[in-house]
């Protein structure tokens, strides 16, 4: 347990004073109010750090763009823009016709139970006994008789035309 206190404290004190370059960072502020730091002198004072040339020579060419690289960007961007574009159009497409059949279909589902109130209004209103009566009473109609049905087989699978001899 006394290690581990020791070790954390060994840790703090490293993080506080900077063993590395010598700074102690620790410092106590006197009162209430903290004073202020002249950076400008700091940065003047403490020596920069020395970066390696070939970490420089990368950070140079990586901030360098020749008029290749920055074609490519356009060409990238513009392709990009259009796509996007397109895309979106097809989206607000895609959209509109969704919304034209929806009513499409509204209107049909209308038109089909308009048309299904229709036909019943019209075979409610159909009498069928006194069709009867004025097809037999009025015009001498009657039930067709043994022998006068005759079958006709078509072979052709066309239609026929059927011909009484009354003409």
């Amino acid at each position: 347990m006394s290690q581990n206190r020791r070790n954390y404290r060994q840790a703090t004190y490293e993080k506080e004073t900077d063993v590395r370059g010598g700074r102690n960072r620790n410092v106590y502020v006197y009162g209430n109010t903290a004073r202020k730091l002249d950076v400008q002198r700091q940065m003047e004072t403490e020596p920069g750090r020395q970066v390696h040339p070939v970490v420089r020579k990368n950070r140079e060419r990586a901030r360098h763009m020749n008029a290749g690289y920055m074609f490519f960007l356009a060409v990238a961007m513009c392709t990009a823009a259009w796509i996007l574009v397109n895309y979106i159009q097809l989206q607000a497409d895609l959209t509109n016709l969704t919304r034209s059949v929806a009513e499409k279909q509204s209107e049909l589902n209308n038109l089909k139970l308009a048309n299904d109130e229709e036909y019943n209004r019209i075979i409610s209103s159909i009498d069928l006994e006194e069709i009867k009566r004025i097809a037999i009473g009025e015009l001498g109609m009657t039930y067709a008789q043994e022998g006068q049905i005759v079958l006709y087989v078509n072979e052709d699978n066309d239609y026929m035309r059927q011909v009484t001899g009354n003409n």
